[in-house]
């Protein structure tokens, strides 16, 4: 299996050598794969691929010859949970049901049906089509079925067709001492790169020194301040519901950029940029930042970059009160409109593959709004990205 691997590596283009496979081969035997893929990969990775031109090319490699390999040590064991077994008296459709199921007719109408319902329920509900409840069909409730719904008193989204969500819901901040999964993104960033000399001289001047020094005839030292890279960014992260699938190239990517820019603020969202942002999710509630004084606070000669997957109802970009959390005074057009107006070099990056854009309608809406400046969360689209930035 490993001849294999190293014959396909070579065949690949990947200059691998039989000295690096024995290597590869000792660093096994003394086990410190310890006999998990995840482990071997990175193990290999480190120790067959000398440049990250061809990480790539490793990768696919790597997953068409160790294909269907599984973890058993990773195996689920012990006793069901609780509340699984509570799940499965749910009820579930098929998607020929789902699709019988229509939408309200908007979302004045959806909040009005919702206001009614509130007035009208006098007790708990359980299935059905009308009360708020669980595990039915009805638009307002928990752990149910309805394409376009107000979700209250649900741990987590499910099928995330919610344009509203009742419920005080609790994100994790992005961990920027993640140690990087690929050295691409960190490649990728050095593209925004804008080199000068500021702050208290700290650095030997070799050359100047010299001149000094042969110029007066004894020992002149002269010092200089540090080469830094002078590019100033904002970072706008989208944080919870559907971003929950893409925290690990989130965490990269941040991760890279506190590495990469010296000059950096990072604030969090969610799903659409509204009045008000925040810098630690456990305190969002609590410590509220306003959007205007971000604005007023860091100049326009800063470079703007949006994380998130734009994945939202369409509500929450084009009106007021659209917000899932929120009554928000104006839509988020209005505040991505301020965001571009205000600084000409802004880009999103989406984690969402971009042959997917196409099937949800708040990705094109939210694209637009970018002015076509939106592009996918992987090393070609980041690469693309700082060439917008540069521009």
């Amino acid at each position: 299996m490993f001849i294999t691997f190293f014959t396909e590596l070579k065949s690949a283009g990947v200059p691998v050598s039989l000295r690096e496979y024995l290597a590869l081969m000792e660093a096994l035997e003394q086990d410190l794969a310890e006999r998990r893929v995840e482990d071997f990969y990175y193990l290999a990775r480190t120790v067959l691929v000398k440049d990250e031109s061809n990480l790539d090319r490793f990768d696919r490699v790597f997953g068409h010859v160790f294909k269907g390999l599984d973890l058993l040590s990773e195996a689920p064991s012990g006793d069901i949970p609780e509340d699984w077994l509570r799940k499965l008296a749910e009820k579930h459709l098929s998607d020929e049901e789902k699709a019988q199921i229509e939408a309200m007719g908007g979302f004045e109408k959806l909040m009005e049906t919702l206001r009614e319902r509130l007035k009208e329920q006098e007790k708990r509900h359980h299935g059905g089509n009308k009360w708020i409840g669980t595990a039915g069909t009805s638009p307002f409730g928990a752990y149910g079925y309805n394409p376009e719904g107000i979700r209250i008193g649900q741990k987590e989204s499910r099928h995330r067709r919610a344009v509203k969500v009742w419920d005080k819901r609790e994100f994790k901040d992005l961990d920027d001492t993640l140690a990087l999964g690929t050295r691409n993104i960190q490649v990728a960033l050095k593209r925004l790169r804008n080199f000068a000399r500021t702050g208290a001289a700290e650095e030997l001047d070799l050359d100047d020194t010299i001149r000094a020094t042969a110029h007066k005839g004894m020992l002149d030292v002269k010092m200089r301040p540090e080469r830094r890279n002078a590019v100033k960014v904002l970072l706008f992260f989208d944080i919870g519901g559907s971003m929950d699938d893409h925290i690990r190239v989130c965490e990269e990517l941040f991760s890279a950029a506190r590495t990469e820019f010296k000059v950096m603020e990072h604030f969090y969202f969610h799903n659409c940029l509204y009045e008000y942002v925040w810098k630690e999710n456990h305190r969002r509630h609590a410590e509220r930042i306003d959007t205007m004084a971000v604005l007023h606070k860091y100049p326009a000669d800063y470079k703007v970059i949006f994380v998130g997957d734009a994945s939202m109802s369409p509500y929450e970009i084009a009106y007021a009160g659209g917000s899932v959390e929120h009554w928000n005074e104006e839509p988020g057009s209005a505040w991505i409109e301020r965001v571009t107006s205000l600084y000409k070099s802004a880009v999103w990056l989406n984690p969402v593959r971009p042959e997917h854009w196409g099937y949800t309608h708040s990705i094109k809406m939210m694209n637009e709004l970018m002015e076509e400046r939106m592009f996918p969360l992987t090393v070609e689209g980041l690469s693309e990205a700082m060439k917008e930035l540069v521009r």
